[in-house]
């Protein structure tokens, strides 16, 4: 659909130009360069219709292993991010309870990201923001065989946490700012 076009686009730019380039996720760039990253956006803005499309989507990745990773993102309803948060922990109840926990996991970004106890103006709350609100699916026996092959991928986060509060928020604005514009 044309109007999704634009939320997919941002959400492609935003992984190469932020996440890729900046090395948030060393094991993005692999995927990129395979492209074996699927990008979906659902206009609904109920969480029972995004549930549903979670649902579909855990179905498709089960029948294409070629795919490796589904960005599922909400352009509509879900900007405040503590709706976001109570659809998050919808998503993964339903992840547990139509039997997909240990084969998939989520992980998730929305603009206003900010992690628990942190102002929201703390620049490491960017490692987690994103054009749109976003749902990440991840094959977790891939994100275990690439954990596997990384020397401390426990220090990821809190280099990232480094890497971010050292460039500071104005710096993630702007770069979050371009997501929108076409490369």
């Amino acid at each position: 659909m044309p109007e999704q076009q634009p939320c997919m686009t941002a959400t492609e730019n935003w992984v190469k130009q932020v996440i890729m380039r900046h090395n948030l996720c060393p094991f993005a760039r692999r995927e990129v360069k395979r492209a074996s990253i699927r990008y979906v956006a659902v206009e609904e803005s109920k969480p029972k219709a995004v549930l549903k499309a979670l649902l579909a989507e855990y179905a498709l990745l089960d029948q294409q292993p070629g795919v490796e990773t589904t960005l599922v993102i909400m352009p509509r309803g879900f900007d405040d991010f503590y709706a976001y948060l109570d659809l998050v922990a919808r998503a993964e109840d339903a992840l547990c309870e139509k039997g997909y926990e240990g084969i998939y996991q989520l992980a998730s970004f929305h603009p206003d990201y900010c992690f628990e106890g942190e102002p929201q103006d703390d620049a490491a709350n960017y490692t987690n923001r994103s054009p749109y609100p976003t749902l990440h699916i991840l094959r977790e026996a891939s994100m275990e065989k690439a954990l596997e092959n990384y020397d401390d991928p426990e220090a990821i986060p809190e280099r990232n946490i480094q890497f971010a509060r050292g460039k500071g928020s104005d710096f993630f604005v702007t770069l979050l700012a371009e997501c929108h514009k076409p490369f």
